[in-house]
């Protein structure tokens, strides 16, 4: 079983990974669906880590958005049509820079003696 550091930073690179393609603005990502796609993927991936959390380490952080990090997982997986590509823009743009911050500083406190 993986460790929570080990989910948190599988968060990070599927951050990362976003911020690769979003970087080209919001008409690539509209005229392209592979951007769209690649995007989504790595949304649900950052929903995937964050299920496999434990519990306490989402009660210890429960500033964090956890069940609405989860849900948009559901969603993709479960859902997929129902996904608005402005909505997964707009989390992209909005959402995923406080999480990374977020995230850098929970696995800096789990590091601290």
């Amino acid at each position: 079983m993986r460790r929570d550091d080990e989910r948190l930073q599988n968060i990070l690179d599927a951050i990362a990974a976003i911020e690769r393609y979003t970087q080209q603005g919001q008409a690539a990502f509209e005229s392209q669906e592979l951007i769209q796609v690649w995007i989504a993927h790595h949304l649900q991936m950052i929903g995937e880590a964050a299920t496999a959390l434990s519990p306490n380490l989402k009660a210890r952080y429960s500033n964090i958005s956890w069940p609405q990090i989860i849900g948009l997982r559901n969603l993709l997986v479960h859902e997929y049509f129902r996904v608005d590509t402005q909505v997964l823009w707009d989390i992209a743009n909005n959402d995923l820079q406080p999480l990374k911050t977020s995230i850098q500083a929970i696995l800096q406190d789990l590091e601290a003696p």
